[in-house]
């Protein structure tokens, strides 16, 4: 057997398995949380989202809503170095995100079965 014909073999069985992982994956929730970023704010969206007191009044003085801080949850990134991530019981985690166009930091406290919103600097 040639070499092309090798090569022809396998980039026929790969096309056909990536159409195959397709067709199987399509419509699943699957997703590649590897890196330590990605893993934190699937693990803070998977659980239940409770407010401290003090975040009541900055919700109210600017106007947000549940759905907006879920989404700056969702889209924003972990900066570890202002995070304290071995505290006991519950890590807190600093979440740099964007709302209304406008640089946030939400200080997040990740604790085993909910996750509590500390604070929020604009």
């Amino acid at each position: 057997m040639q070499l092309i014909q090798r090569i022809g073999y396998y980039l026929g069985g790969f096309s056909i398995g990536l159409v195959l992982l397709a067709f199987f994956l399509n419509g699943k929730k699957t997703s590649c949380a590897y890196g330590p970023e990605a893993r934190v704010i699937k693990n803070i969206n998977t659980k239940k989202l409770v407010y401290s007191d003090s975040i009541y009044s900055v919700i109210s003085e600017k106007k947000l809503d549940s759905a907006t801080i879920k989404k700056a949850l969702l889209k924003g990134d972990v900066d570890f170095s202002m995070s304290n991530t071995r505290q006991k019981p519950c890590g807190i985690y600093a979440i740099e995100s964007y709302i209304d166009d406008e640089e946030v930091i939400l200080t997040v406290e990740n604790c085993d079965s909910i996750a509590t919103l500390k604070n929020i600097k604009w």
